[in-house]
């Protein structure tokens, strides 16, 4: 017992080094209050206790919400939206803040081009030349500079954003869900192995007590040995 309660402690001090290490990437409170925001935002997030809450509801609407905006041809705003989001939907900021970083400098390329691909894609698929989007016309309108073409390009990639986004927050709220679903399992095995230590020791304690207040009894030679006559 002593060998696996032993090894779940130096496993429960690793998953603390672990989270203490995630915690710090996170963005900050002090970080949000340093930003170039209006004051009244920083004021409203300053009392907004819920926007840096981990609980179950912040934490899935802050996935959802945030893989969506991620997504959206939004690059270079989504963070002053994400606090706006956060705020108005009362969603954790620091995980929506940190789904943000998917679309950076050297990402933005290929995810842009993909979630142009799906949501043209799906364009075609659903709406096609009978409502006015001709994908070879888009591609063509877009490469002339006609601005048609790019307001078709910038709808294929809202769709193709929130088609994406709502797939990565899927899959991220999947790995949160088993995440939390091991790591009860382990808290639970770690605390009736911290109780079944604990009720161990008391045993031995009380055992130790026990044996050191028992009265000392004669030894079986000094029993039998004939006692001796004073007047002799």
């Amino acid at each position: 017992m002593h060998d696996e309660f032993d090894r779940h402690h130096r496993e429960y001090l690793v998953r603390m080094r672990r989270m203490r290490r995630l915690m710090r990437r996170l963005p900050r409170r002090a970080a949000v209050m340093r930003a170039k925001l209006p004051d009244w935002i920083k004021r409203l997030a300053g009392r907004s206790w819920f926007i840096w809450s981990f609980e179950r509801g912040p934490v899935k609407r802050a996935i959802y919400f945030g893989s969506v905006l991620a997504l959206l041809p939004l690059f270079g705003i989504q963070f002053p939206l994400s606090v706006l989001l956060a705020l108005g939907l009362r969603a954790n900021l620091p995980i929506t803040l940190a789904i943000q970083f998917i679309t950076n400098p050297f990402t933005i390329v290929p995810v842009y081009g993909f979630t142009y691909l799906v949501g043209f894609t799906l364009l075609d698929a659903l709406v096609g030349k009978e409502s006015g989007f001709d994908p070879e016309a888009v591609s063509s309108a877009v490469q002339a500079g006609d601005l048609a073409g790019a307001g078709h390009a910038v709808l294929s990639l809202t769709v193709g954003g929130v088609i994406v986004g709502l797939v990565v927050a899927l899959a991220i709220d999947f790995g949160w869900r088993l995440l939390r679903w091991e790591a009860a399992v382990f808290k639970r095995k770690w605390e009736s192995l911290r109780a079944a230590r604990a009720a161990h020791l008391a045993e031995r304690e009380a055992a130790r007590t026990a044996g050191a207040s028992k009265p000392a009894t004669e030894s079986p030679a000094a029993a039998v040995a004939p006692r001796r006559d004073p007047e002799r």
